[in-house]
């Protein structure tokens, strides 16, 4: 291989309102930018090439066979009748690499054609499937002792990293977002496994973006709103708030999914916006006063960086990816458990000053991750990657 790598992107996500989507059209963007041959194959609601410069972009229509995983995430059984299609489109295209993003049915089509083709594959980690399965047991096991019901969603958990962890073993080198997973994807595939760092958009999500100049308090959640997400605290946090202070405040929450109907009936300061994307989103982030993310599975947080980069104090849990970027009353406020976490929002919420502070520093603290930085290091990944398959 001479130059820069030819890289086949096979992503879970792509049109979705997640990080794997966000990832993956960063990417892409950044590709272009750079002026790199890229390929991005993921699936939608028609099946279309379309090409910009030496970018490509192949989608692939699912079927009715597919069945929901989450609101706005789908896995079809089908997506195999793609498969001459895509060996096609790979053998005009010609890459160096291929990049799977994850077990889903594009990502086990990008596998299979990657082994059965000898193309060198990379593998990056995003989701934290395994503690999905796990936390979304819990509600289903309500009925079970507390003890019993631990036991069974350990188990669950441990059973699907194992599962995961043998799809991770298909290619050659693997990615992750933080260097504790980083570690345990070494130990259980025996692949060499870089950190893959994230970014964020400083110039489209930044302080300027606010437009609301009110006196009341607003307090932002922005993700999926499904059980691993934790964001039923987001009740309690209401609850705590309504008794410790006067203050008026509003939460906005932005996203969709399967937890909404239970929040919607439990909080009475709520706006619900749905998804929100690119400016609408931005304004969103900088209108907020504070931002809450209490979910304990993230691999990386991107949400919270974003809100950061909006100029806005974050509250997260002290645990995966968001103690990759945020310091702890630095840049941010971390807890260690539920309600250690309501307590630090409580605390940010009543404190005009400490928000004042935080806010700034976390502006600062984002300026510092940037998607060119994080994906010219990507780059290397990949080019060392085709280098020793050569």
């Amino acid at each position: 291989m001479k130059g820069v790598p030819r890289v086949a992107l096979f992503t879970d996500a792509y049109s979705e309102a997640n990080g794997v989507a966000r990832v993956s059209r960063d990417l892409e963007a950044y590709a272009a930018r750079c002026g790199f041959p890229f390929l991005c194959v993921h699936a939608g609601g028609a099946t279309r090439m379309t090409q910009h410069g030496l970018g490509r972009r192949l989608e692939l229509r699912r079927s009715g066979a597919a069945f929901r995983i989450e609101h706005d995430l789908r896995f079809d059984l089908l997506l195999w009748r793609h498969l001459r299609t895509v060996t096609r489109v790979l053998g005009t295209f010609r890459p160096d690499i291929v990049h799977i993003t994850g077990p889903s049915d594009v990502g086990q089509l990008g596998a299979y054609l990657g082994h059965r083709l000898s193309i060198p594959m990379v593998g990056s980690w995003h989701t934290n499937l395994h503690e999905y399965a796990a936390l979304r047991l819990g509600p289903r096991l309500a009925w079970l002792p507390s003890s019993l019901r631990l036991r069974a969603q350990q188990l669950v958990e441990r059973r699907a990293f194992s599962l995961t962890a043998l799809f991770y073993q298909i290619p050659r080198v693997l990615l992750a977002p933080n260097e504790s997973l980083a570690q345990s994807l070494r130990m259980r595939t025996g692949r060499p496994t870089s950190l893959m760092k994230h970014g964020v958009d400083t110039r489209l999500f930044t302080p300027a973006k606010r437009d609301r100049h009110d006196g009341a308090l607003q307090i932002g959640f922005v993700g999926r709103l499904s059980a691993e997400k934790n964001v039923r605290l987001l009740v309690g946090l209401e609850r705590a708030l309504r008794s410790r202070t006067d203050t008026a405040f509003q939460f906005v929450i932005v996203g969709e999914g399967s937890e909404r109907a239970w929040l919607e009936r439990r909080m009475t300061a709520a706006t619900f916006a749905g998804v929100l994307e690119g400016e609408a989103l931005a304004r969103a982030y900088a209108n907020m006063d504070l931002f809450v993310f209490p979910s304990e599975s993230e691999t990386f947080g991107l949400a919270l960086l974003e809100a950061m980069a909006s100029g806005v104090p974050v509250v997260a849990m002290a645990r995966g990816g968001p103690t990759t970027f945020i310091e702890h009353r630095v840049s941010g406020l971390l807890a260690a458990d539920d309600e250690a976490f309501v307590e630090a929002a409580v605390e940010v919420a009543t404190d005009r000053s400490l928000r004042c502070r935080l806010g700034r520093s976390a502006r600062t603290r984002a300026l510092d991750w940037s998607w060119d930085a994080a994906f010219d290091r990507l780059y290397t990944v990949y080019a060392e990657t085709a280098e020793d398959c050569a």
